[in-house]
């Protein structure tokens, strides 16, 4: 159905006179006249009656008129839903409990007026790409392994947060009571990590750090989830896991976890933000500009990175 032969229905209902909401519509009178009788013609039925006082609903135009009025206000919604500055920023992160989740959370608290739909939906960095490309999200938080200028044309990327990595153990593990570990102490020490997935931007971090230090990083059996990964951390004398210091964990108090910093170095995971350049949405500008002023100083003295971060 033609909506603007719809509006022009509504405009001619509200005024009473073709004319009139020829005025309204800023089109001839003509125009009017021409949108009505091609939408009487399609419907089959007479909408209005020309009186001396100008245009009257018919019983049909009478019935038609609400559900012309909900046409355009649906029209208003799904114009609204897409229109920047209108609808949310959409942004994507790998996870709800993961660091820059708690950057969304601390962004939405400085400027609580922005309305933010967090996606989880994308498995990996190609993915995230592809959607920040077709416009599916406005952004992504990922780790980017390629170099600037192998960035997808339009795709434009910043590092934006540095999250320190630490040994998450059960209370029986040799470093269960340590202040901090090196990463050459946890040479020949497993590691599980079952959520690591050959082919993602994280296989890529951790595949580096163990051959860097030779660190022992299993992904060994199947992903059950956070949940019972902690039940297993928390039973095992042998074995940790690595998690991000921003990572939000919770865990029953008998499990009696311990997060322990790894120092000289330190390792980061590099997270960055990526966003197409021609995205007009004033709310991601809004963002970038708060990531920009809240992310410290960059120090490479003391910290870990890939070299594909460096």
């Amino acid at each position: 159905m033609d909506l603007t032969a719809v509006r022009t229905v509504v405009a001619v209902a509200d005024a009473g006179q073709f004319q009139e909401a020829a005025a309204t519509l800023s089109i001839t009178q003509q125009a009017v006249s021409k949108r009505i009788a091609a939408l009487e013609k399609d419907l089959g039925v007479r909408l209005f009656t020309r009186t001396a006082r100008g245009a009257r609903l018919t019983i049909d135009g009478q019935a038609f008129l609400p559900h012309a009025r909900e046409l355009l206000r649906v029209e208003e919604r799904a114009a609204a839903s897409v229109r920047p500055g209108s609808r949310a920023l959409r942004i994507d992160v790998i996870g709800r409990r993961l660091g820059p989740a708690v950057l969304l959370r601390d962004f939405h608290r400085a400027h609580p007026g922005t309305a933010l739909d967090v996606v989880t939906t994308l498995f990996d960095a190609d993915a995230a790409l592809a959607a920040v490309r077709s416009g599916t999200i406005d952004a992504s938080f990922r780790a980017v392994t390629l170099p600037a200028r192998q960035l997808p044309d339009g795709v434009e990327s910043a590092r934006v947060f540095d999250e320190p990595i630490q040994l998450l153990t059960g209370p029986a593990h040799e470093y269960a009571t340590a202040r901090a570990v090196t990463p050459a102490q946890l040479a020949g020490h497993r590691i599980w990590m079952p959520g690591v997935i050959a082919g993602t931007e994280w296989a890529a971090y951790y595949d580096e750090l163990a051959a860097e230090f030779g660190l022992t990083i299993e992904a060994t059996g199947p992903d059950f989830g956070t949940e019972p990964l902690l039940d297993t951390i928390a039973d095992s004398a042998s074995l940790a896991t690595f998690v991000g210091a921003q990572t939000r964990l919770v865990w029953p108090a008998d499990q009696d976890l311990r997060r322990v910093p790894v120092h000289d170095p330190t390792p980061v995971y590099p997270h960055s933000l990526i966003w197409r350049s021609d995205n007009p949405h004033p709310a991601l500008t809004t963002l970038r500009t708060y990531l920009g002023a809240t992310r410290p100083a960059h120090r490479d003295d003391g910290t870990w990175t890939p070299a594909w971060a460096r």
